[in-house]
């Protein structure tokens, strides 16, 4: 299961295509190219365990990339393309990279990070980038051969950073690992998702991402042909779904609703009958745009939980989510454990802590506290990834909210995602951040922060709409007490909300209890 096995069955098929530009790239091409840059990569003096880093937007020499460093044995980090310079060098310094590949669309940010870091090589893919050595040209320098010392590398992600300073996740790579060995994520997708070498997979988000870069790496092992979205749009992407015949795709639930609230004629234009599989995760699902989803595509849209960290994983199928909504699955990787504030475990329906037993613990790199903090202090083979929910008597979980963004209003826990769930809803708001903001009277209040669809002005009577429409589906302590209108929120493409740089406008970043 590696891409070299299928240049050498079926090398003139295309291993990915790019879905705006149409360029192809072949089984072939990725193999002899990822061939190329590995022995680019060891005449720049990477060994087996070194760090690269990649900072570029969706780009067809992306996988040709972290296919080369796979193979030499190193970790790539695949850095946001959102980040400002000063944030691109914290993530440079703190992984230990030894080079940076930059797109050229980066180029500025580029050039500012090569003045601010001492790195010993710097390199740029899809066109010149001052001070930059074009990879492109370097590769054509090496030959499309194996190299001598191949052994397995894999990605070191960073955390978005919602919550905090993002932290990179670096699991052990053993020593001498064959290049095609398998995964769990291997093992999960081979039994649930039907991939083979038939199937057209369609990956819509950001490939920096966790979900985007393993899942399309993935179905590249499988033999799978991907197409690959440079930007995501509703609407292209239908119209891909039909010209492509995808059978196969990853989303979020952002992506849902940006589908679900195109014009009903524009949504039944498109011939999506090719669709068998779509599965889902990221941030939560609202039950009714899951439902819609379901109702419009078929019962064909799995849903999971899991975290970069790669310490556990849920499932659930469209069937069993039908017979219970709100469910992110039960257990395929690990067991779920729900646990109160001391660690100890709570009665089935009883909302805890979710941690994973059975697993490996994350390993965040050169952070020991937060290492020290995912384990549960009675079972310190159990970690969570800070998530609080609950298990029904079937052994489903349910997700409440994050722990870090609870709200507490007059002593009582409140977990803005019911409202949030209940707003994205509703016909003029085009996305909602719940936040708990300062209250002289109770510590805490619910606010809603709402995106008005286009065209939609924001006015007190449209605040006044929102809020009746809240207290019609909600209890009134989970309604917001003010809602206030943002442009824009600040979401991160992969469909996580930036929660943080919300609430820092109304407590301030010193006072605030999120750091």
């Amino acid at each position: 299961m590696h891409p070299f096995h299928h240049a050498k069955s079926n090398p003139d098929k295309p291993a990915y295509i790019m879905a705006a530009s149409g360029e192809v790239v072949t089984f072939r091409q990725l193999d002899d190219r990822s061939n190329q840059i590995a022995h680019a990569l060891r005449g720049a003096g990477c060994k087996p365990g070194d760090t690269i880093a990649l900072f570029a937007e969706n780009s067809p020499r992306y996988f040709e990339i972290c296919w080369g460093a796979q193979r030499a044995g190193l970790y790539y980090v695949c850095v946001s393309s959102r980040l400002t310079a000063p944030e691109v060098q914290y993530i440079v310094e703190d992984s230990g990279a030894k080079l940076l590949i930059a797109g050229a669309s980066k180029g500025e940010v580029a050039q500012q990070v090569k003045a601010i870091t001492e790195l010993e090589h710097y390199w740029s893919i899809d066109g010149a980038i001052p001070g930059y050595t074009p990879l492109e040209m370097l590769r054509g320098e090496f030959p499309p051969t194996p190299i001598a010392d191949e052994t397995a590398g894999t990605d070191m992600l960073y955390s978005s950073g919602t919550t905090g300073r993002p932290k990179g996740i670096r699991p052990p790579l053993e020593p001498n690992a064959p290049i095609d060995a398998d995964s769990v994520l291997m093992q999960v997708l081979r039994a649930l998702s039907g991939a083979g070498e038939d199937s057209v997979y369609i990956s819509p988000a950001p490939l920096y991402h966790a979900a985007p870069l393993r899942y399309c790496m993935t179905f590249t092992r499988f033999g799978a042909t991907l197409i690959i979205m440079e930007k995501f749009d509703a609407e292209s992407m239908l119209g891909y779904i039909e010209k492509y015949k995808v059978t196969h795709g990853q989303m979020v639930p952002t992506m849902f609703v940006k589908l679900l609230k195109l014009p009903e004629d524009v949504r039944h234009k498109y011939d999506l009958s090719s669709l068998k599989w779509i599965v889902h995760a990221a941030a939560p699902c609202p039950v009714p745009v899951k439902e819609q989803m379901i109702e419009w595509w078929g019962p064909i849209i799995d849903e999971y939980y899991a975290g970069s960290e790669g310490n556990g994983m849920t499932w659930v199928r469209s069937p069993d989510w039908m017979t219970h909504k709100g469910t992110v699955g039960r257990a395929v990787y690990g067991e779920v454990h729900i646990c109160d504030e001391n660690g100890d475990e709570v009665p089935v329906g009883e909302e805890g802590q979710v941690y994973f037993g059975g697993t490996n613990p994350p390993n965040y790199h050169n952070a020991p506290d937060k290492n020290a903090a995912a384990l549960n202090p009675k079972h310190p083979d159990w970690s969570s990834l800070g998530d609080v929910g609950k298990l029904d008597a079937d052994g489903f979980l349910y997700l409440t909210d994050r722990k870090a963004f609870m709200i507490i209003s007059g002593g009582v826990n409140i977990y803005p995602q019911e409202t949030e769930n209940v707003l994205i809803t509703h016909p003029k708001v085009a996305d909602v951040a719940v936040i708990g903001v300062p209250d002289e009277e109770f510590g805490e209040a619910v606010k809603a922060v709402v995106q008005p669809m286009p065209g939609i002005q924001p006015s007190d009577e449209l605040a006044a709409e929102l809020m009746e429409f809240c207290l019609a589906n909600l209890s009134k302590l989970k309604c917001p007490k003010s809602i206030d209108f943002d442009p824009e929120l600040p979401r991160h493409p992969t469909g996580k909300l930036y929660k943080r740089l919300i609430r820092d406008r109304y407590w301030g970043k010193k006072d605030s209890r999120i750091v």
